[in-house]
């Protein structure tokens, strides 16, 4: 499988990414920067977290104006699989290949900590090794992760199965403590109608080695290899 790894001057987990997808998980990747116009011969395009253009006006916007922002619109309409890591999940909505919004968190204060996610959509190509149900831990760091919808949309995205992750405890129950940033819904990633276009805002590549305490964002990627 040959992967894409987006580089915006700003993006700072994008070696992450790198490592985990050539190292691990001994796949094909490159880095695309964000004058690329095309994405042709990828089967995957990752946009990873961090600060693309220092996040002025808001965070993701202007990586969406770029030509590489272009090029992963039109790679996402033919049906290519795009994920979005934190950063990326922002850009993914400013490039609208995802409903709604994120927003600054509702405590106004950057969160870095590990969280609890319960899966609630496995039949993804994201997806596909988790359990329904299956409660797991991931990092978060951000101060733009309050993802918001409105209310009729987020009806229609909970009747398509596009609701993929939320925010819950250990025991797996998705309650207002376990929420870190105030998302609506407790939600922490969702996919567009096609199933293709993936936005999550814990950060899968930093937990996949023992060296870090945990193993499970190992599931995300071989869900993607599956």
């Amino acid at each position: 499988m040959k992967f894409a790894v987006c580089v915006f001057p700003g993006s700072n987990c994008d070696y992450d990414t790198y490592y985990v997808i050539r190292d691990l998980l001994q796949q094909e990747v490159s880095f695309v920067d964000h004058h690329t116009r095309s994405l042709a011969g990828f089967d995957c395009v990752v946009l990873p977290g961090g600060f693309s253009f220092g996040d002025y006006l808001r965070a993701g916007v202007l990586a969406s104006k770029t030509p590489l922002g272009e090029a992963i619109f039109e790679f996402a309409q033919r049906g290519g699989l795009v994920l979005g890591i934190c950063n990326g999940f922002q850009i993914l909505t400013e490039l609208h290949l995802l409903p709604g919004a994120l927003l600054k968190n509702e405590n106004l204060r950057f969160v870095c900590r590990d969280v609890f996610l319960r899966v609630e959509n496995n039949s993804l190509p994201f997806t596909n090794r988790f359990e329904k149900d299956e409660v797991v831990v991931l990092p978060i760091a951000h101060g733009e992760g309050r993802y918001y919808v409105p209310e009729e949309e987020l009806r229609l995205m909970e009747e398509r199965g596009q609701i993929v992750m939320r925010y819950c405890d250990e025991e797996g129950k998705a309650t207002e403590e376990a929420n870190p940033n105030g998302s609506v819904s407790n939600i922490a990633g969702v996919c567009n109608r096609e199933g293709n276009v993936f936005g999550l805002m814990p950060h899968p590549e930093r937990a996949c080695e023992d060296l870090m305490g945990y193993r499970d964002g190992l599931l995300l990627w071989h869900s993607l290899i599956a």
